[in-house]
């Protein structure tokens, strides 16, 4: 696609990034097929082509409109556009631009800006976060149906084995999943124990940075990047081998910390090492000698929902399903795999009616084999799908542990 990028954007990193994207786009339209909101809404304008060209005409000098944002705020940024694309058109960094973009140049109105800021304070704060959702335990039996489903369950992690001198990794605790799910990084530090590998957290980490940096709070995002490098690094040096992150969510952000960080000149280097040290639990699983784990399937029927970071952010893709299978549990069609569920970080509360549908979608999809319990690998996504069903929804490491 030829572009003509206004000449003061074109000095700067992302102009040229943006520029250079542009420019991979054939406008084919194979992506369109595979966006979840083009399904649900048709309208060119809420796919990947539509969105592209809106980009493409804002960094070109046409001013963006209110109508140009609401299109951008409706994507997903699950990035199901980028497994398809046949040109590898790196739409998810082209969105988090054009958006930056129009963020500072498009009032948003007062309900949307208030929303917004509320969510880059408390969703990335695990303290924030651990009093809200004790307030909405207390308060639930005034709230409506709709919003009390949004509260999560109280959850137990359970006992943490001790570290004995082995391999080591490091587990990032991260925010709403240390709250809401603290079992999934137990159940990990379990499993590993069994494996002979010592799982640690960071205490000084928090936050991969995920949730201000896509809700066009990017610096704040940033900052909370580098954070997690200072509290990382002196366990790289001593000779930590991975960093396990087990919500794929953050696992694909904590993957682009290299590029993110790539001008700051204090950050660079140890960003990119940061990059090539973490791992999906799959990959680390993937690798590994699983006979110590038994078979803790027992022939449990189990859907598993991919999470979109981890199957088109992270391209990790028909991973979980043989390690599941190997260890006994009998794995249900689910049908239209690649779609999301609608959780997306913070887009449920921001998009709450196209969210709704598209679990409602995601449910049935997974229901459809009729599985004793739904698995996934993302803290959004589980939260997101048990509020819309009565079938148990669980991180798979969960399932692991109980072999």
């Amino acid at each position: 696609m030829q572009t003509e990028i206004l000449p003061e954007l074109l000095k700067t990193p992302e102009g040229q990034e943006a520029d250079a994207i542009l420019r991979a786009c054939v406008h084919c339209g194979f992506c369109t097929a595979t966006c979840p909101t083009y399904r649900l809404l048709g309208d060119e304008l809420d796919g990947p082509r539509g969105r592209i060209y809106q980009i493409k005409l804002v960094l070109e000098g046409q001013a963006p409109t209110r109508t140009t944002q609401i299109h951008l705020d409706r994507c997903l940024t699950c990035r199901s556009c980028e497994t398809t694309c046949p040109s590898k058109v790196r739409y998810g960094r082209l969105v988090d631009i054009g958006r930056r973009f129009v963020e500072t140049r498009v009032e948003r109105p007062l309900g949307e800006k208030l929303l917004r800021k509320a969510l880059v304070k408390v969703v990335p704060n695990p303290f924030r976060f651990r009093a809200l959702l004790m307030l909405g335990k207390i308060i639930s039996p005034l709230l409506p149906a709709a919003l009390k489903k949004k509260i999560p369950k109280i959850r137990s992690a359970g006992s943490w084995p001790a570290a004995t001198g082995g391999r080591r990794m490091l587990a990032l605790a991260g925010c709403v999943q240390s709250v809401a799910t603290p079992a999934t990084n137990a159940a990990a530090a379990r499993i590993l124990s069994r494996l002979e590998i010592d799982l640690i957290e960071a205490p000084e980490a928090g936050c991969c940075g995920a949730a201000a940096y896509h809700l066009n709070a990017q610096e704040e995002g940033l900052q909370a990047m580098r954070r997690n490098i200072d509290a990382w690094w002196p366990h790289i040096q001593a000779g930590t081998e991975a960093i396990l992150i087990n919500a794929s969510g953050c696992g694909a952000m904590v993957k682009e910390y290299g590029e993110l960080l790539q001008q700051d000149t204090r950050y660079a280097e140890r960003a990119e090492r940061i990059s090539a040290l973490a791992r999906d639990p799959v990959e680390v699983l993937s690798e590994a000698d699983l006979g110590p784990l038994g078979k803790p399937g027992h022939r449990r029927k189990v859907a598993f929902h991919a999470p979109c970071t981890l199957q088109h952010g992270q391209q990790l893709r028909n991973l979980v399903e043989p390690i599941l299978s190997k260890l006994g549990f009998v794995l249900t069609p689910v049908p239209d795999v690649h779609m999301c569920c609608g959780s997306a970080g913070t887009y449920s509360l921001t998009q709450p009616k196209l969210s709704a549908r598209l679990r409602e979608d995601k449910v049935k999809a997974l229901e459809s084999g009729m599985p004793e319990i739904i698995a996934t690998a993302n803290i959004g996504c589980q939260l997101h799908l048990e509020a819309g069903t009565s079938t148990p929804v669980v991180h798979w490491l969960e399932l692991l542990d109980e072999g």
